[in-house]
């Protein structure tokens, strides 16, 4: 619902000098947005007032105006492909003398309605429409001549001097952008669960309780190798998603690494596995964990795999077209410094899930499941300093041979 006197308007002179001439630009010429759907289009008549009903095939920004000597009404959109429609023939109204619509200019659609006298806005919507369209609605009553005059004559005065200008664009944090050795290597920890979440359990002991202890050990350790590290949570508190992948976008990090522990009840569950993003679980067993911790998240009403749009998912895809061979490099790297350090891995070490934590499309990021609570050889290695350590080496080694060659590759794409 829109007051007439917050509407955006354009200087007066520059809108009548455009009114009609926008007619006079060819349909084909248009890379339309939104298409119009003329059988739920109409403007008719509300008691003295009009009813105006404008249905396209997808929402898009537009503004109102209207215009003196004659009353018009002028509706602009962001391009609206009219097609071979003439406006007359969705015009049912006696308070409408003229109606036009067409392109304006690149980017832009016009509708213009001659009006029999002044009229005012006192409503304006985006409905949903047919075949999950949309439709604007717009409400007009009478008004009188002097307050349709100085209604044009506020949204003169405070017209920009940009009229076809977008709105300014949101304030964003400026790209995280590759890292190319000229820095350390910023890697963000994330012990998964916590608080309410224990994750796995195996008597007294608690995934969660077990990775956190695992991650602040190797934080230090990665300190100690030049890295710069931050982590999701430093004690037994719950982070949702969100707050995770926030803290690594603050973080501006290169990496971010999720730590778990879990159980399986049926498989062979035993070793560390490396898990990198895939669009389904690739086998029964990652199907189990993928939903474990999407359920976990979603529990605490905070995953937004769900709520993507369109648009979103098309920009996040085209981020992960550049971020995941880094990740998938990152596991390799991780793999064979594990192994080279003789410690067990799962049969099969590196595997793909859909796990919520690695969905941030502009960092490379892994699961590192450390190993399995559900594992009696597994439970006795989280106890063992030894083996810990080792573990934290091997990660600290592939960071630093991962990071040599994404730096060397990020420079040659550079220049």
């Amino acid at each position: 619902m829109s007051d007439p006197f917050n509407v955006m308007a354009s200087v007066a002179a520059v809108l009548l000098a455009l009114t009609l001439s926008c007619v006079q630009v060819r349909a084909e010429e248009l890379s339309a947005l939104a298409r119009l759907q003329p059988e739920a289009t109409s403007l008719s008549d509300l008691g003295q007032g009009l009813a105006v009903d404008l249905a396209i095939s997808q929402p898009v920004p537009y503004r109102i105006s209207f215009l003196a000597d004659p009353p018009r009404l002028v509706v602009d959109f962001r391009e609206v492909d009219f097609g071979q429609t003439p406006a007359a023939s969705v015009d049912r109204s006696d308070r409408v003398e003229t109606l036009v619509w067409g392109p304006l200019q690149p980017g832009w659609s016009r509708m213009v309605a001659v009006l029999d006298a002044p009229q005012r806005l006192t409503s304006a919507e985006v409905a949903r429409g047919p075949g999950g369209g949309a439709v604007i609605r717009l409400r007009l009553a009478p008004t009188t001549a002097k307050d349709f005059a100085d209604m044009i004559a506020r949204a003169a005065n405070g017209a920009q001097a940009a009229d076809w200008a977008l709105p300014a664009p949101a304030k964003t944090d400026a790209p995280i952008l590759r890292q190319t050795g000229g820095a350390p290597l910023s890697v963000v920890l994330d012990p998964g669960h916590g608080g309410i979440d224990p994750g796995a359990e195996s008597g007294d002991t608690t995934e969660a309780g077990v990775v956190l202890g695992f991650a602040l050990e190797l934080a230090e350790v990665l300190r100690r190798g030049g890295l710069k590290v931050e982590l999701t949570r430093q004690t037994d508190v719950f982070v949702p998603l969100e707050t995770r992948i926030s803290v690594a976008r603050a973080a501006r990090a290169d990496v971010f690494l999720s730590l778990h522990a879990d159980a399986l009840a049926e498989g062979e569950a035993t070793g560390a596995t490396i898990y990198t993003l895939a669009a389904e679980a690739n086998d029964v067993a990652t199907a189990q964990l993928s939903e474990r911790h999407d359920r976990a998240d979603l529990l605490a009403g905070v995953d937004l795999a769900g709520h993507d749009d369109e648009i979103a998912n098309v920009m996040m895809d085209m981020a992960r077209t550049e971020t995941q061979p880094r990740a998938d490099k990152l596991a390799l790297a991780l793999q064979a410094s594990i192994q080279a350090k003789g410690l067990q891995m799962h049969r099969q070490p590196i595997q793909a899930a859909a796990f919520s934590v690695l969905k941030s499309a502009d960092i490379p990021s892994l699961l590192l499941e450390v190993g399995f609570l559900s594992s009696k050889t597994d439970l006795d290695r989280f106890g063992d300093p030894v083996w810990r350590a080792d573990l934290q080496a091997a990660i600290l080694a592939a960071l630093k041979v991962w990071a040599i060659a994404d730096a060397a590759e990020a420079r040659l794409i550079r220049q």
